[in-house]
């Protein structure tokens, strides 16, 4: 069974910087698939990053490229997601979800296991 559990989030001014961790009880494959999303109150799930245990090789959300940075440790199964020059606009609950797959997606559907989540708060 594959369980995940975020970490790192909590309550941060404008402009602060966040790390959160995702760390996978699981093993994982060359085509594993680490994928972040998001979800502010209502409002859809909504994707951020995602990023291949096997080779680091990651994407972003259009809108967030430049302020995110995604990482993986592989010897520790974890994977992280480095926030920074935060806004009140990325206050949402973060997950972290697992896909096997050869190719990546934005797609939530297509992650299966996912994290219970983090919440990270943006104050003005």
């Amino acid at each position: 069974q594959v369980q995940l559990v975020e970490s790192g989030g909590g309550l941060v001014q404008a402009g602060a910087s966040l790390r959160l961790s995702c760390e996978a009880s699981v093993r994982t494959f060359s085509t594993t698939y680490i994928g972040w999303f998001r979800q502010a109150p209502g409002k859809d799930r909504e994707f951020v990053s995602t990023i291949r245990l096997s080779d680091g090789n990651a994407h972003y959300a259009d809108s967030l490229k430049g302020r995110f940075t995604v990482s993986r440790d592989n010897a520790k199964n974890a994977v992280y997601l480095q926030m920074n020059s935060l806004t009140p606009e990325d206050t949402a609950l973060y997950f972290c979800a697992f896909r096997i797959a050869s190719v990546l997606s934005t797609n939530s559907d297509d992650y299966f296991y996912w994290g219970q989540g983090t919440q990270v708060t943006v104050s003005s």
